[in-house]
């Protein structure tokens, strides 16, 4: 079956084409989503993956299994020309935090809706400490953790050794976990902060309270 869908393809077929982008449309947008950083260029990533897989149609290996390993190596390619920068990864988590901030004044299932908060702040220190990455170690992170390839497929996929795989997942994976740690730390940080602010102010209000009403009390004196 799979060496007749890559036949198909390789031959230009149609049908093939629409069975391949109902297949792993979703799974090429979710890729291009985890390097560019923002949902709109990950569309405009998928759209363009498809366009560019047509024209690499030929280049398509004749034995094999599943096409997937292969559509997502040519997004990350096509990614490549779409990422300006990390700063949009922030921004992703920034808006991913702030939609489960809704969730904290539910007044049922506390406990609930406390567990999903906390899911929430970790993905989103983790987007963030994704963004502080390097894009070769991105995208070997990506490919095997998040899209769960071998090391053989992403090495095929990205051109490189097996070897650099490797060793680029296990930079990034140790990059990842002390960046999402640290993501996590400062946003504690914050909040504790955020917490004792408007303690300090109700402290300062009354005091100045009590210092406008001492020269009054005096003067009756």
């Amino acid at each position: 079956m799979n060496i007749d869908m890559r036949a198909r393809v390789r031959d230009g077929d149609p049908s093939a084409f629409a069975e391949l982008f109902d297949s792993y449309a979703r799974s090429v947008y979710n890729h291009a989503f985890r390097l560019t950083g923002d949902w709109s260029v990950a569309e405009d990533v998928m759209a363009a993956t498809f366009l560019e897989a047509w024209r690499l149609r030929r280049k398509v290996d004749p034995d094999g299994g599943s096409l997937r390993p292969w559509l997502l190596g040519v997004a990350t390619n096509v990614s490549r020309n779409h990422c300006r920068g990390n700063r949009r990864y922030r921004a992703a988590a920034d808006a991913y935090a702030a939609a489960g901030q809704a969730e904290a004044s539910v007044p049922d299932h506390a406990a609930e809706v406390a567990g999903r908060i906390d899911d929430r702040r970790r993905i989103a220190a983790t987007l963030r400490a994704l963004g502080t990455l390097r894009r070769t170690e991105r995208e070997v992170l990506v490919l095997c953790l998040w899209e769960g390839l071998a090391y053989t497929e992403v090495a095929q996929a990205l051109r490189v050794p097996v070897g650099t795989v490797r060793s680029r997942l296990s930079r990034a994976r140790a990059k990842l976990r002390t960046g999402a740690e640290a993501e996590l730390a400062r946003e504690r940080g914050e909040r504790v902060a955020e917490k004792r602010e408007p303690a300090s102010r109700t402290r300062q209000t009354t005091g100045d309270r009590v210092n406008a009403v001492r020269p009054a009390q005096e003067g009756i004196r």
